[in-house]
């Protein structure tokens, strides 16, 4: 028997949000972020799950590679873009979309014949400063690209670093909006605006701009940027955690649990030991309280997350044994409240699953 550990992947949910997040930007193309191995969900997994997207968007060139071989035939956009001037065939010959972020990639551009036309997206830093060409230099570095023979069509992109705020959404990212207006005024092209936050918090502005294309990622598995339940957006669990607990412990007042006896019992009590560590991916750092499910009722974390282990409090659950069902996150627990318990972000626990849990595909609520 396999160690009783399961993500099962929900394809159905991917397809929900998908639309989702369609019917927020009904005019804008989508591209769905399938970056970090589709936010851990697996490459061939989030493809299948977000078919119906216009393109898909990720980091990895090889990964992007890796789609055309899956047989993905519509556009893919590689979001850092070339990281090595070797990378420029492989976007001709796969038709393969790519940022221009930085002088050095245009230079890398200029000094490499293309025996295909490719399209590239050139990106402005408007406020996020981590990549892209600075507002007052942007024009310039669109004619470099308009100039070299290969490039056909340029894409004005920017990334909101903002779009989450959620007392002022509008003035979150209007200087950025205006920022971007003013560097691309007067440009051909279409535009590549917003995130997962724009599609979902700025839906009256992002019907003011050209906003050609949207680039949802987080809420396309079920996340939210914002804080605020995914529930209230609609949007469903695209992967769900769970295990099984392996043994029972039942403990008196002033009993300690864990590495580092950080839990002290005040009465009575009865512990799980989960089959869950932060080897499997759940974060070490997380704290007492932090929610889990066993068989369907709510109670929390207790004591230090080891390598293979963790325990929780089964005072609440009358019937707890030896196989009940612990979820982790996804179905009934929604991945943002337990990772806001751990004091990190939802992205960070998809992200982080390790390749030894057994990845299994399922139907939300199917168990």
């Amino acid at each position: 028997m396999p160690r009783p550990l399961t993500a099962t992947i929900h394809l159905d949910s991917m397809h929900h949000n998908l639309e989702r997040a369609r019917s927020c930007a009904p005019t804008s193309r989508t591209w769905a972020v399938v970056k970090a191995n589709g936010y851990g969900h697996g490459l061939e997994r989030a493809m299948r799950g977000f078919v119906q997207a216009d393109g898909l968007a990720l980091i990895e060139t090889d990964y992007a590679l890796r789609l055309r071989e899956l047989g993905w035939a519509k556009p893919i956009l590689l979001l850092e873009g070339i990281f090595d001037a070797s990378d420029i065939p492989l976007l001709a010959e796969h038709n393969i979309n790519s940022t221009v972020h930085c002088i050095e990639q245009v230079k890398m551009l200029e000094y490499t014949q293309l025996y295909r036309p490719i399209d590239v997206h050139l990106k402005m830093n408007t406020g996020m400063n981590r990549l892209g060409f600075q507002p007052e230099d942007y024009q310039a570095a669109y004619k470099r690209l308009r100039a070299i023979p290969g490039i056909r069509n340029i894409t004005h992109m920017t990334h909101f670093a903002n779009s989450d705020e959620l007392e002022h959404p509008r003035l979150a990212i209007a200087e950025q909006v205006r920022r971007f207006r003013d560097g691309s005024e007067g440009l051909p092209g279409e535009r590549s605006l917003s995130n997962s936050g724009g599609v979902l918090h700025q839906a009256e502005l992002v019907k003011e701009l050209q906003n050609d294309w949207v680039r949802p990622g987080i809420m396309l598995y079920g996340g939210t940027p914002g804080g605020r339940p995914a529930r209230e957006y609609g949007l469903r669990p695209t992967m769900t955690l769970r295990s099984e607990i392996i043994a029972i412990q039942h403990i008196q007042a002033g009993d300690t649990v864990g590495y580092g006896s950080r839990f002290q019992a005040d009465g009575p009590m009865t512990v799980g030991v989960v089959a869950c560590g932060y080897a499997d991916g759940y974060p070490r750092h997380a704290e007492h309280g932090t929610p889990v499910l066993v068989d369907g009722v709510r109670t929390t974390l207790i004591g230090r997350v080891s390598m293979d282990m963790m325990t929780v409090d089964l005072s609440p659950v009358a019937n707890a044994r030896i196989g009940s069902k612990v979820t982790l996150w996804g179905d009934g627990l929604p991945i943002d409240e337990v990772a806001q318990s751990a004091g990190t972000i939802g992205y960070e626990l998809m992200c982080a699953l390790a390749p030894r849990v057994r990845v299994v595909e399922g139907r939300l609520g199917a168990d």
